[in-house]
């Protein structure tokens, strides 16, 4: 028995049940010609501010789709579904849909792309008012691209465990991004003015990367020259809290430029740091926790250690109504208990650029034959050492099937395994294999059919009178919940603003770490 084999039957099967998933899912809302909806969060969707499972993301025009806490895959995607339906019905009153892509449709001017708004609350005005300092750093475009993230947890992992999974997810990524990345072509629209790489398809007005896998996760996602000068390590909690605090502190000599405030007295962004707040840090995991009422994440991360961390890099699926299927996520799993119980040797300066160079090569060249990946000082062949993961993952898919039942854990890994080998067969082939065939190389045609066909099969779902009932009162609840906080409002703005980021709320390092530094 290897040592990776004797740490997984030390895993017991009430362990493996007791494995914790949630959804969060981001969409564009569209109309029917393509074109991003300019018009504000829908009433019948209650509070963006307050509602538990409807709310937004970057932009007004921009959903995102919360699920609670689940035990199993099935669970959690039927949630997911149930408040796509509700969310899909409110959207068709109004001939509005939810766009199917990860890369946005038809977008307006950089400066027409609406702001998410959360009322006049303080809470609710630092939310807009953050989402004001992306569009100033990031421009307004690169934040309508949506994705899906999963968070997840397992019981018994301390926050060296946690770290350890995360290392090795982050080796490992290139698999997932290969595997589910959907997202090789855009409408020209989105890089207007902007250099890029990417090659003109057809006469539509799409451009493309012939073997990318994930635009999302590649030069035109969430990239800047600050963030890139950021070598974040995940050595251990304190090592990454360090990193995350001195960000977050940090004036930058740009966003000093752009200013709190402008001349008008109206605000730029949060705070001139190289981060407003710890959930501008992109990155393709993080480590999370449940945080209480105005407490800042990191500072909950340092007083009460990991909860669970959140994979951010899956892209949407066009071909799935809810941008996800159930294989994906059971693969997921698989994945992720992997990166937990096998070896995890700390990462280093050198691992740390190798790792964005697999990344931004993978989201670009990953189909393409003979495409290869550092590792170890040495290039290896993308697909030989994806294969030689997905050979790992066999006893751990076993393991969950053994503790769930039935076998489709390793049916997820088998499946990975066939299109890995198949190339053809990946999602993000598929897409570019049905713009050619069917829309005429057009990435706005393309979606927008699977946009369609997406909310006609939502909407023929079974949808009961009970379900109505029960999230018009939850929009409602949600309403009532922001008038609550908008009313116990006593504090000026700029001093709730100057309070929520200061140095001071991010938390001290505990003094053993103090110690160990010495």
């Amino acid at each position: 028995m290897t040592t990776m084999e004797q740490r997984l039957a030390a895993v017991t099967t009430e362990r493996l049940r007791g494995m914790r998933r949630g959804l969060e899912k981001e969409s564009l809302r569209v109309q029917h010609d393509g074109k991003l909806a300019l018009t504000p969060h829908p009433k019948s969707l209650g509070s963006a501010l307050t509602h538990p499972h409807i709310t937004t993301d970057f932009s007004e025009s921009q959903l995102e789709l919360i699920t609670g806490v689940h035990d199993s895959v099935t669970a959690c995607l039927d949630e997911l579904a149930e408040v796509h339906q509700f969310t899909a019905r409110c959207l068709h009153a109004s001939d509005e849909m939810m766009w199917a892509s990860s890369m946005p449709c038809g977008l307006p001017s950089d400066e027409t792309i609406p702001i998410g708004l959360y009322g006049p609350s303080n809470v609710g005005r630092a939310k807009s008012v953050y989402r004001i300092g992306l569009g100033h750093r990031y421009g307004r475009r690169m934040q309508t691209i949506s994705g899906i993230h999963y968070n997840w947890s397992l019981p018994g992992v301390d926050n060296d465990g946690y770290f350890s999974l995360i290392r090795n997810f982050r080796r490992h990524a290139f698999l997932l991004l290969t595997l589910f990345g959907a997202s090789p072509a855009v409408c020209s629209s989105f890089v207007a003015g902007r250099q890029h790489e990417l090659q003109p398809l057809g006469t539509t007005g799409s451009l493309y990367m012939p073997h990318g896998t994930s635009l999302r996760m590649g030069r035109l996602g969430y990239q800047s020259e600050a963030q890139a000068s950021l070598k974040v390590s995940y050595n251990g909690l304190e090592g990454y809290a360090a990193s995350l605090h001195d960000a977050l502190s940090r004036p930058w000599p740009a966003y000093e430029a752009i200013g709190v405030r402008n001349p008008g007295g109206d605000y730029n962004q949060l705070s001139t740091s190289l981060l407003q707040i710890e959930n501008e840090f992109y990155g393709t995991i993080r480590p999370k926790r449940v945080i209480y009422p105005g407490e800042r994440p990191l500072h909950a991360l340092r007083e009460r250690g990991v909860e669970y961390v959140e994979v951010r890099l899956l892209d949407l699926n066009p071909f799935e109504s809810v941008g996800i299927d159930a294989a994906t996520l059971r693969f997921i799993d698989v994945f992720l208990l992997h990166c937990l119980l096998t070896d995890s040797a700390p990462d280093t300066p050198a691992e740390i650029e190798a790792l964005a160079h697999n990344q931004q090569q993978t989201a670009a060249r990953g189909r393409e034959p003979g495409v290869r990946l550092q590792r170890d000082g040495t290039e290896v062949l993308l697909i030989d050492w994806g294969l030689e993961i997905i050979d790992q993952l066999a006893p751990f898919a076993r393991a969950l099937d053994e503790a769930h039942g039935g076998g489709q854990h390793a049916e997820a890994v088998d499946q990975a395994r066939a299109r890995l080998l198949a190339p053809e067969t990946l999602p993000s082939a598929r897409v570019l294999q049905s713009m050619r065939t069917e829309h005429a190389d057009s990435f706005i045609g393309f979606v927008r059919s699977c946009t369609a066909q997406n909310q006609d099969r939502l909407l023929q779902l079974p949808w009961s009178s009970k379900q109505q009932a029960r999230y018009e009162a939850m929009a409602l609840q949600s309403m009532e919940d922001q008038r609550k906080i908008e009313a116990a409002d006593t504090m000026p703005f700029e001093i709730y603003r100057q309070e929520y980021t200061s140095p001071a709320r991010l938390g001290r390092p505990k003094p053993e770490a103090l110690a160990a530094l010495v």
